[in-house]
């Protein structure tokens, strides 16, 4: 198995920062599963707002140490690469977060916890990736994590496929109906982009092994 650690170092600082940004993704999902069980009344954003803040420091960060170093373990393009596609998903979080809370009053009985427990898994499974990039190229690996998370994707799927066919029974009044797809589009993009996020990786993997 190649390494790069043979050549870099295995303190090289762009892990670390993807590491980082990785677990503000993860971090802030777990939120998100904390949130959905709690009343109305009683949520806050702040989880969220701190996760996003994080995430964008982490990213600028990134980019500036992009600028100021020479040679870096991953190819530069590729750590943007990653780095964008880690930010969409704290991203896309904090987005639902924020329009739930809105909306939640009239939202109280259904069921976005199932969904986002899926996006939890995601961002875990997302978060274990880009630790191994530091470990070395096991393409093995990385193929089986990326399957998981094609996996997890196609579960939202079908659970978005059951969303709409219950939005089209006619039961819904227009607004409710409006408030349901957008919340859960935005639930379902997240889920997406843990899915671009892990195809980056095993890009990255495929390219060094």
């Amino acid at each position: 198995m190649f390494s790069l650690q043979t050549i870099f170092g295995k303190g090289d600082k762009f892990y670390g920062l993807l590491e980082a940004s990785a677990n503000a993704a993860r971090e802030s999902a777990a939120a998100l599963v904390r949130m959905l069980h709690t009343r109305p009344l009683a949520l806050s954003l702040d989880e969220f707002m701190l996760a996003r803040r994080r995430e964008k420091d982490l990213t600028a960060q990134i980019s500036q140490e992009l600028v100021n170093t020479f040679v870096t373990a991953l190819d530069r393009e590729d750590i943007e690469a990653l780095s964008a596609a880690l930010n969409k998903i704290t991203k896309s979080i904090a987005k639902f977060a924020e329009r739930y809370a809105l909306a939640a009053e009239r939202l109280g009985d259904i069921d976005f916890a199932s969904r986002a427990v899926l996006l939890e898994k995601g961002t875990e499974v997302i978060a274990q990736m880009v630790a191994q990039l530091r470990g070395g190229m096991n393409l093995e690996a990385m193929k089986a994590s990326n399957d998981r998370l094609q996996s997890i994707e196609s579960e939202a799927d079908r659970l978005m496929i059951e969303l709409y066919r219950d939005l089209y029974s006619g039961r819904h009044e227009a607004i409710r109906i409006l408030l349901l797809k957008d919340l859960f589009e935005v639930l379902e993009k997240a889920i997406d982009r843990c899915r671009d996020a892990g195809n980056v990786v095993y890009q990255i993997v495929l390219k060094n092994s």
